[in-house]
């Protein structure tokens, strides 16, 4: 199991916005990059404006981003998406054998350790923002 694709997809189209920005990024301008349906990009867009990320108006086709890239951080797209829930990034199986030593105390053990492994990823996305993103992208479309 892998985290949502969603979060890709909604860096992608936060970099693209931004890329994009002297164009118009309509859901199937976005859907064409990211190789996917518009209902998608619409979806995940609804998600991103509801963050305050993205800002689009009913009516007029395009999107703008609704603060600075170097405001929007890797985590706050991660929220936005709804990846996991909050503290849940990582499950503990549900009623494990009492009679066993290992079932009657796995989840004590572990979950202290999720929790520690959940807050480095956050504080690692936290660190990172779509400015960082768009100048490699295109730092990497220069060498090409």
């Amino acid at each position: 199991m892998s985290i949502s694709s969603r979060f890709a997809v909604g860096i992608h189209i936060l970099a693209l916005i931004e890329i994009n920005k002297d164009g118009v990024s309509t859901s199937e301008y976005i859907a064409g990059s990211v190789n996917t349906n518009p209902a998608v990009i619409r979806k995940i867009m609804g998600m991103l404006k509801k963050a305050d990320l993205v800002k689009v108006q009913p009516g007029i086709a395009g999107a703008d981003l609704a603060r600075d890239l170097s405001h929007i951080t890797l985590l706050d797209v991660y929220k936005a998406v709804n990846v996991v829930q909050e503290k849940e990034l990582f499950s503990v199986h549900e009623s494990p054998n009492p009679a066993c030593p290992v079932g009657r105390n796995i989840q004590d053990t572990i979950a202290p350790l999720f929790s520690v492994a959940q807050l480095a990823l956050e504080k690692a996305l936290g660190s990172v923002t779509i400015e960082d993103v768009v100048n490699d992208i295109l730092q990497k479309e220069t060498d090409n």
